[in-house]
């Protein structure tokens, strides 16, 4: 079924990206780049399906071959932490061919980036197996273009001006209008024992002395409004919304009734937990047999969520088809109570994992403080033997009390550094790591741990509101039971508890596996009789039966006897 994917990011040089590497891997091709003078090649990967460059009107014409267009992004671009691209991934439905997919993005990209000012670069990766991921790369630039097909600044400086006391920025440009209508930038002037700024005109007056030789500004700079509007995050909403009116579009067309909606599961009302992005990792460990923990997590969570769904239409249907009749009221009250048993066994389940991973993270993370730590001192303190060991090869021999505090220093060092250095080995085998390289990995894992209990959390939360909801429509089955006989609605409960607690138990042995727990499951029942205030009850209800019993017992005997009087 069609699904709802679009991440954005930032192609950056300071994080070590380059836009003509990605350009090279969204076509699959071979590029140079020329800022650097290393060529890309990624002829060897497979799944391309189309690519396609969409330039504005005001670009030049040879940009229409992507070595051209982001080379020249790299030359205009002189720092080395500049922004080079901005980049999309987007899923694509797989109920559309591949012709359709081809308008799909075309469509999308023509009216919502070309028609803005952005040069656009698109391709379609469909690795194998054919139709399993369907995805489009679409890399654009991040600078506006004029009417000659020049790049516009991003930002300019501006400069804080005054003038009879009044204070207004200005860019270079606009400054030099400003300056013969009485605008002067500000310097610091050193004025006492503070530094100041002040006008030339002002400061000459005083004979203050120039501190800096740079003017007072703003400190980001002006920004282009286009390229502002482009970052926003305001933007990024209406460039999601864009994604999913034009594939619902498409879908529609098509004949197809799925649609995509690109809100959260938050802003939709729904309160299924979202999956989390796998990656081309994971699935290749999955692929060999290896279990992948972020796979692993989006089975359950997809688990949770059928069950959830499952449980919800339940209760809604009953809900709507409940009279104030025994049968009907019985049948609701112990689906309810049956659900309550899931949700109070998901709590518990969820508690439980809360509980291990903070307990492996309050061992993991003091450690790898410490490691850090240790890694810094034996640092500082191997350079500062280096420095002492030179120091002692400088000093003349004949310098004996030198030479002597100098060795001494020296092997408290090396003492202290073997200590060090012990205690870290120590550390590394308590991470199963022989080398300091290991660390990177304990450091992801602990990464991983801590998004893993915030999840948990989440869903702890989640079921917490869905049992306090239940608990609700619980009681208003309860205020609705009170017209009728208590004591056969409790028979028909009893009658009914054990066959749809057998039903839960097997709801929630399907969800989670061999990772189901008799345990919790026994817990989970106590606390949902416990918040039912039940166990009196039930007792009442046993006793009833009993008399009932005798009851129907003494009316036997008695007729026995009449008969045989007669």
């Amino acid at each position: 079924m069609a699904i709802y994917h679009l991440e954005a990011k930032v192609i950056s040089r300071g994080t070590g990206r380059s836009a003509v590497a990605a350009a090279a891997y969204l076509s699959c091709s071979k590029i140079l780049n020329d800022y650097d003078g290393i060529q890309h090649d990624y002829t060897r990967k497979k799944g391309l399906v189309w690519q396609e460059v969409f330039l504005p009107k005001f670009a030049p014409s040879e940009w229409k071959e992507r070595g051209v267009l982001w080379n020249a992004v790299e030359e205009n671009e002189k720092t080395k932490d500049s922004r080079l691209a901005r980049e999309f991934v987007v899923a694509l439905p797989i109920e559309l061919s591949e012709a359709q997919w081809e308008k799909l993005l075309s469509d999308f990209i023509s009216d919502t980036f070309v028609a803005d000012g952005m040069c656009a670069d698109v391709a379609i990766h469909d690795p194998y197996p054919p139709g399993h991921n369907p995805h489009a790369h679409i890399m654009l630039t991040v600078r506006p273009l004029d009417e000659k097909g020049k790049w516009q600044y991003k930002t300019q400086k501006e400069y804080l001006c005054v003038k009879n006391g009044e204070e207004q920025g200005f860019t270079a440009d606009e400054f030099k209008i400003a300056q013969t209508e009485g605008w002067e930038k500000q310097y610091q002037y050193k004025v006492g024992r503070k530094k100041v700024y002040l006008p030339p005109s002002e400061a000459e007056n005083h004979g203050y002395e120039r501190a800096s030789k740079h003017p007072k500004s703003t400190k980001f700079g002006r920004q282009n409004p286009i390229a502002e509007r482009w970052n926003s995050e305001e933007q990024l909403v209406l460039w999601r919304a864009a994604w999913a009116d034009v594939t619902n579009r498409h879908l529609e067309t098509a004949g197809h009734e799925e649609r995509i909606d690109h809100r959260s599961h938050a802003d939709r009302g729904l309160t299924e937990q979202p999956t989390i992005h796998e990656g081309v990792v994971a699935r290749a460990l999955e692929k060999k047999g290896i279990v992948s923990d972020r796979c692993e997590l989006n089975r359950q969570i997809k688990a949770d969520n059928a069950l959830l769904r499952e449980l919800k239409a339940t209760v809604k249907k009953l809900m709507q088809e409940v009279k104030a009749s025994v049968p009907a009221l019985a049948e609701a009250m112990e689906s309810l109570r049956a659900n309550m048993v899931i949700f109070r066994y998901q709590i518990r389940y969820a508690g439980f994992g809360k509980h291990k991973l903070s307990e492996s993270l309050n061992v993991l993370k003091p450690d790898l403080e410490r490691y850090t730590l240790l890694v810094q001192q034996i640092k500082n303190k191997t350079k500062k033997r280096k420095t002492l060991l030179a120091e002692k090869k400088a000093t003349p021999f004949y310098q004996f009390v030198a030479h002597n505090d100098l060795a001494k220093q020296i092997a408290e060092l090396t003492e202290d550094l073997e200590e060090l250095k012990s205690e870290k080995t120590m550390l590394l085998s308590s991470f199963d790591c022989n080398e300091d390289t290991g660390i990177a990995e304990v450091k992801k894992s602990v990464a991983a741990m801590e998004e893993n209990l915030k999840r948990l959390t989440k869903q702890e939360e989640k079921y917490a509101a869905e049992l306090e909801d239940a608990l609700k429509q619980f009681s208003e089955l309860r205020a609705q039971a009170k017209d009728v006989d208590s004591a056969e609605l409790s028979e028909q409960r009893i009658a009914l508890q054990g066959e749809k607690i057998q039903s839960a138990t097997s709801k929630i042995k399907a969800a989670y596996g061999e990772k189901f727990d008799p345990l919790i499951l026994l817990d989970s029942k106590r606390d949902v009789s416990e918040l039912l205030e039940e166990k009196p009850e039930v007792q009442s209800v046993r006793e009833h039966l009993r008399e009932k019993q005798v009851q129907t017992s003494e009316r036997k005997k008695t007729s026995k006897k009449h008969e045989q009087e007669r």
